[in-house]
């Protein structure tokens, strides 16, 4: 069995400009982070501009306006004389980027907890149709438990209503995303997420703040310790998987 499909949170897509006033750039932008984050490109991977009008069936301007973009927000470098290079992960970075989370979402589960007057508790009843489930309901779809617990984690901060804090949120899983979803290439993980996910929205519906978290930061030193061992191969392997997964 599949989970109730009525009870599905949204998907977390990127901040995106308005569809009304989206520019061919912006949607080569929008494709190529796609392909980062779902590993059909992967760090060390060469390409030209030409390749990549041909693949997505546009000009050069808009390619080379969209990976200016990616340059500047470090996914991308331009080879002198020789195209582009998907650049190695910067693990620092994701270091700090998840101290900041553990900050935001441990803030966020006490706001809950404590009642209050903007928490939004429609979204906590959509992530428990989602996580507390029997085990034959779940997922063991990679990309779907992956864009679930996203998608589970923005609407915890999303539902303490602090506005600034749910968008400064958003943008940092936009930025770790491509490394997250490497923990969902493990069934181990998928079926851990689940448990931990469950245990969290526990603590939070029964006002248990300092438990909840507890539970958060646990659950995010997991991944973050996760993060730490990952191999090139890892990330290679995630491609073939991607690329089974669409045949």
């Amino acid at each position: 069995m599949t989970p109730v499909k009525a009870t599905r949170p949204a998907p977390v897509v990127p901040l995106s400009v308005d569809p009304a006033f989206r520019s061919r750039a912006d949607d080569v932008y929008t494709q190529l982070k796609r392909d980062i984050a779902e590993f059909r490109l992967v760090p060390g991977d060469r390409f030209t501009e030409t390749e990549i009008s041909v693949r997505l069936g546009v000009s050069r301007t808009p390619v080379r306006q969209a990976l200016f973009k990616l340059q500047q927000e470090g996914y991308v470098e331009v080879l002198f004389r020789s195209g582009w290079r998907v650049l190695p992960f910067d693990f620092n970075q994701f270091e700090e980027l998840y101290d900041l989370r553990m900050v935001l979402e441990t803030t966020a589960a006490h706001r809950l907890c404590e009642g209050a007057l903007k928490v939004d508790a429609t979204q906590l009843h959509a992530l428990a149709g989602i996580w507390q489930v029997s085990p034959e309901q779940r997922s063991t779809d990679m990309r779907e438990v992956a864009a679930w617990d996203e998608a589970f984690h923005c609407a915890l901060v999303a539902a303490a209503g602090n506005a600034e804090m749910a968008r400064v949120h958003r943008e940092l899983t936009e930025r770790i995303r491509v490394i997250r979803r490497l923990d969902f290439t493990q069934p181990l993980r998928i079926s851990a997420t689940y448990e931990e996910h469950g245990k969290i929205l526990s603590a939070i519906q029964q006002k248990r703040g300092d438990q909840a978290a507890l539970l958060l930061r646990a659950h995010i030193q997991a991944s973050q310790a996760e993060v730490r061992k990952i191999t090139l191969h890892q990330v290679h392997l995630a491609r073939q998987l991607g690329a089974q997964a669409v045949v």
